[in-house]
């Protein structure tokens, strides 16, 4: 009998979202290999709730299951957790008509806690579970502020959550500190296995500035241009960014880029008029087959983590960044996951969260010493080659498939 591989996440191709590209990936090249592959996912996008993507359909041979939700999006939490529970409903409907003995089911992690769902399913199915972590929940809650995540009700949160990581057959984390803080949570470290997230260096690779089409269409051709991209979620700090371009408002050729949306992009559009800066643009996410271009436009990139959120999460931002040939500044703990990359690769910088006067330092050095930035970035796509090519690491993921 075939076996399926059926994974669960609220986002997928055509998605733009970290998640869903990741998916999409590996879906895409295990049904290039003939594989039976079942997306069981939301017919809402990231950043676009109201999007009505079909119900079903096949796409590169990967079958599409897109389930009802409500359609509040991110930016409300209370509509944001109706949109998880009716996922968690509709999706474990979907599973138990789907699911049968043997079948792979991989599990991340948005919506939160989507793991003991797969766990009620799949122990009744007898199906086989892989969690895929991308963070852990309560803990980044928790870390975060979000109200009521706290105390005996984030414990037993824990518990569930790690009840579901103990059945699995295999969980799978972006980072030394998370398998050392599941290992920390009782769960087995043979149950446990490292896989970096990825980006695409085929489809992303170094540019000259000189050569961007979008430096000349965004008017920053003469301009050294510092840039974050991705999502602007709670667990990134950007007042350290906000102070630091402030200190730097007056010099007229650098400017800080900003691409991406999420919770905090209001919140730092208004600080940007509050504090009357004039060297901040702002841009909407950009396509995928974009992204080669818009990755190359900063001559240095910003990521930020706040150091609460330490082994708990990995800022996916990172690998394209690399891919793409930029330095990093990292504002975060300096020996954290990407803290210690970035130093150990000689491909960025470490900042301290709440010191934008060394942020802007380090902006003022790179911007004079130009030959200094290129040097970084050749070193970030070299690390990227290393260890964090999509290639690599769709090819560790098809050998844990299979063992499992």
């Amino acid at each position: 009998m075939t076996r399926n591989f059926i994974f669960l996440n609220r986002f997928f191709h055509p998605d733009h979202s970290a998640t869903s590209q990741l998916l999409s990936d590996l879906a895409f090249s295990l049904a290039g290999e003939g594989l039976d592959v079942h997306i069981i996912t939301g017919r809402q996008g990231y950043g676009d709730p109201g999007a009505r993507l079909p119900a079903g359909e096949t796409v590169r041979g990967v079958r599409i299951h897109r389930v009802w939700t409500t359609r509040f999006g991110r930016r409300n939490l209370v509509g944001r957790t109706f949109d998880y529970m009716t996922f968690y409903a509709s999706a474990a409907w979907r599973l138990w008509r789907l699911a049968r003995r043997g079948d792979v089911v991989v599990a991340k992690t948005d919506p939160p806690l989507i793991s003991v769902v797969a766990t009620r399913v799949g122990r009744f199915r007898t199906a086989i579970l892989v969690n895929w972590v991308q963070d852990l929940f309560p803990e980044v809650a928790s870390a975060s502020g979000v109200y009521g995540m706290k105390g005996w009700f984030a414990s037993q949160l824990c518990r569930l959550r790690n009840a579901s990581l103990r059945f699995a057959r295999m969980n799978v984390v972006v980072g030394e500190g998370m398998a050392t803080q599941l290992v920390r949570e009782g769960i087995a470290d043979d149950r446990v296995q490292v896989i970096h997230n990825w980006a695409d260096g085929m489809a992303i690779r170094p540019q000259n500035s000189s050569e961007n089409p979008l430096r000349q269409e965004w008017d920053l051709a003469d301009k050294f241009v510092v840039g974050y991209s991705g999502n602007m979620g709670r667990a990134h700090e950007f007042e350290t960014m906000l102070d630091a371009a402030e200190l730097l408002n007056e010099q007229a050729q650098i400017v800080f880029l900003f691409i991406g949306d999420g919770a905090q992009r209001a919140w730092v559009e208004e600080r940007v008029k509050t504090k009357g800066l004039q060297n901040i643009l702002f841009r909407p996410y950009q396509p995928r087959e974009s992204l080669a271009q818009s990755l190359t436009v900063p001559d240095v990139h910003l990521i930020s983590l706040r150091p609460e959120l330490e082994g708990l999460m990995v800022p996916s931002k990172f690998y394209g960044i690399a891919a793409a040939g930029r330095p990093v500044i990292y504002v975060g703990d300096s020996e954290g996951e990407i803290g210690t990359i970035i130093q150990d690769a000689n491909c960025g910088v470490a900042i301290p969260q709440g010191d934008p006067a060394s942020l802007a330092a380090q902006v003022r050095k790179l911007d004079s010493k130009r030959d200094l930035c290129c040097h970084m970035g050749r070193n970030a796509r070299a690390v990227f080659e290393q260890r964090f090519e999509r290639r690599s690491a769709l090819s560790a993921w098809k050998q844990l498939l299979s063992e499992v």
